[in-house]
């Protein structure tokens, strides 16, 4: 999302201008990046407020009752919330796949066993899960996910698929050897068609990057796979906690089990630039927010999103 420089007045933030998952542009602004982590929200320590960039800061996961303070103490500033949502997350200290696993209803149990069911049965041999976690291990997850990832819809319409530069691998790689990787592949045969890519940071697993093949989308192979990971994860007896990050989702609301209320927010100067610039974002968002309404009444919001992901 951001360059870094050692001018320290912040780091260039390509903040997307997006309408239904598609980016349409971005707007580029020298900003302090100020994140929350999870293990730092759960303990309502916030941290110290870092000097602002040339432009201001960009607060993400911010919990939403700390906004008032913000604004009261950016008197003259322009504030504002780019997106709020609950942070999910799943707390795995002290509990098994089966307390995780008996949080779901019984019609969603169902609904999820019988998803598992219908890929093994189209398949000679079913499905296999693999798992990766030693540096050599993480290397083949990057070269075989990597390939897998160019090809999702997460990578084609949101940029937002599994990183795969060679820094970016020698990263991963180094982080494996620190142990703070955990990774994982569905295959079908010997042909990877999803994959789950996770941080570990302070023992706290990140939701980094799900992917999966677009030809057997139907199949729901990244649901079926996150569902095998977890119990690998739970039996490691390891981490306090599953964190899904910033943002909500469908996926992250049913498969986590608790949330915080945050935002993500921007801090301007109130320049004559930074003020043009909220006002295209606010302009775009007003207009989209407009549509997916529309849509909603008239019952075609779900192939629209279908269509602009084909």
């Amino acid at each position: 999302m951001g360059r870094r420089d050692d001018q320290g007045d912040g780091e260039t933030v390509a903040l997307r201008i997006d309408v239904a998952g598609r980016t349409l542009g971005h707007v580029r602004r020298r900003l302090r990046v100020v994140p929350h982590a999870l293990d730092r929200l759960l303990a309502e320590d916030t941290g110290d407020v870092p000097p602002a960039g040339r432009d201001g800061w960009l607060l993400r996961s911010l919990p939403q009752a700390h906004l008032p303070a913000w604004t009261a103490r950016s008197d003259g500033w322009l504030v504002a919330v780019r997106q709020r949502y609950p942070r999910h997350y799943i707390p795995m200290a002290g509990t098994g796949f089966d307390d995780w696993w008996q949080g779901f209803s019984p019609k969603t149990r169902s609904t999820l066993t019988r998803k598992a069911r219908r890929l093994a049965e189209q398949f000679d041999g079913g499905f296999s899960v693999c798992a990766y976690r030693t540096a050599a291990e993480v290397a083949d997850f990057m070269a075989i996910a990597g390939a897998l990832s160019g090809r999702t819809y997460q990578a084609r319409l949101m940029q937002a698929g599994l990183p795969t530069g060679k820094a970016e691998v020698a990263a991963a790689v180094a982080a494996a050897a620190a142990d703070n990787i955990r990774a994982f592949l569905l295959f079908a045969g010997d042909r990877a068609i999803a994959y789950l890519y996770l941080p570990v940071e302070r023992d706290i697993l990140v939701y980094a990057h799900l992917g999966y093949d677009p030809d057997f989308a139907g199949l729901s192979p990244g649901t079926v796979l996150h569902v095998e990971a977890m119990r690998t994860l739970y039996d490691e007896g390891r981490f306090r906690a599953f964190d899904f990050t910033e943002g909500d989702g469908a996926h992250k609301a049913q498969f986590g089990r608790a949330s915080i209320d945050c935002a993500d927010a921007l801090v301007l100067r109130p320049t004559l630039r930074n003020r043009a610039a909220l006002a295209v974002m606010d302009g775009i968002d007003g207009t989209a927010a407009r549509g997916k309404a529309l849509l909603d009444r008239m019952g075609l919001r779900a192939r629209a999103r279908a269509l602009l992901r084909g």
